[in-house]
């Protein structure tokens, strides 16, 4: 498996999880979703990825060979692939926060509105990436 592959599966699986404690802790409230307590829940959720993420590839790079960390042209093209179809799905969240602001929502859909578009963006460009690793990937 290549170096940059690894990269995509633990930032798709680490993005899954962290969400899905997110979207339990955040649904498991007491009474209306507008009123649960969220913002201390996003932002731990949001600081754990990161932090797993980062212990996670530092793992991967001290098991992983100097030589295999290397890109070529066919995983920068990947990584460009993955990133393109991800960005496209965070525009779209973007878009739709922004006419959450203007109908004035609850500050509630506008900050999940937001995390639910990198979370998109996040596991479909992995998804993306692993799946132009696996199957084949054409310019």
């Amino acid at each position: 498996m290549a170096y940059e592959e690894k990269r995509a599966w633990i930032m798709g699986l680490v993005t899954v999880v962290t969400y899905t404690i997110y979207a339990i802790i955040v649904l498991n409230g007491d009474g209306a979703l507008t009123e649960t307590p969220y913002v201390a829940t996003m932002i731990w959720t949001i600081v754990v990825a990161i932090v797993v993420s980062i212990v996670f590839e530092i793992g991967i790079a001290a098991t992983t060979p100097k030589d295999d960390r290397r890109k070529d042209q066919r995983d920068t093209e990947i990584g460009y692939f993955g990133d393109r179809i991800g960005q496209s799905f965070l525009v779209v969240g973007g878009i739709g926060a922004m006419v959450l602001a203007m109908t004035e929502a609850n500050h509630f859909w506008i900050a999940n509105t937001i995390y639910l578009a990198f979370v998109l963006m996040s596991v479909l460009a992995s998804i993306a990436k692993i799946a132009a690793y696996r199957v084949g990937f054409q310019q």
